[in-house]
């Protein structure tokens, strides 16, 4: 292995490292309280983590990853906002973090390399595991979608069982993709989060039980 493909899969080991982090942060602080919480440090993590997958996927020539962080990006810094920490961050932090999609975006569109071009033309993936690998990710983002959904409602940022449910269907696909792919970072940063899903889902419905079973005593009465 080159020292160029060692950088790249060091930007993105580091992106799941944080990407695991901020489930087993979340996930540890939902076992004391014995309820899924939605802690400020998910979302920093999430925000940073999403801003080094795209720099890998586009290192890596993948459609994939780029495509699958760019909504989910958007809705890290809401759900920020929910929590009264985007205001918090340093004002240079919060202008980077929205022009930085928007420069993306740009480049991937006019850009010359590593743009969307530049990356389809070199890109060694077959369209049919574009398209599953594409489909995964979709899943995997439509949960921040639906998570967004329920937290505009709420005015506050939760995570629903839903948001579990998509969790573990779009990271069972990713998990099938990235052995097809040969990717070691995508496989393991599935894998990881694969177990924190199932117990928050766990979680999440045993809340959902006991509030049903105290909404029907308080109907009783």
């Amino acid at each position: 292995m080159s020292k160029s493909e060692v950088g790249v899969y060091s930007i993105g080991l580091l992106a799941q490292g944080l990407f695991s982090a901020r489930i087993l942060v979340q996930w540890i602080q939902s076992e004391r309280a014995g309820r899924v919480l939605s802690p400020s440090s998910f979302w920093t993590f999430s925000l940073v983590a999403s801003f080094l997958l795209m720099v890998y996927g586009a290192l890596r020539n993948d459609l994939v990853i780029i495509g699958g962080q760019l909504i989910s990006y958007l809705i890290y810094m809401r759900n920020l906002q929910f929590k009264g920490m985007w205001n918090e961050l340093p004002e240079w932090v919060r202008w980077a973090s929205v022009l930085f999609p928007v420069m993306a975006l740009c480049w991937l569109l006019f850009g010359d390399i590593y743009s969307l071009g530049y990356i389809w033309e070199h890109s060694k993936i077959s369209g049919t595991l574009v398209a599953w690998g594409g489909l995964g990710q979709a899943v995997f983002t439509l949960r921040f979608v639906y998570q967004w959904y329920f937290s505009e409602m709420a005015h506050e940022s939760i995570l629903p069982n839903g948001f579990w449910v998509l969790s573990l269907m779009g990271s069972l696909m990713i998990v099938s993709y990235a052995v097809l792919r040969l990717d070691p970072v995508l496989f393991l940063g599935q894998v990881v989060g694969l177990v924190a899903y199932s117990r928050n889902l766990y979680l999440g419905l045993r809340q959902q039980a006991a509030q049903q079973r105290a909404s029907g005593k308080s109907d009783a009465l």
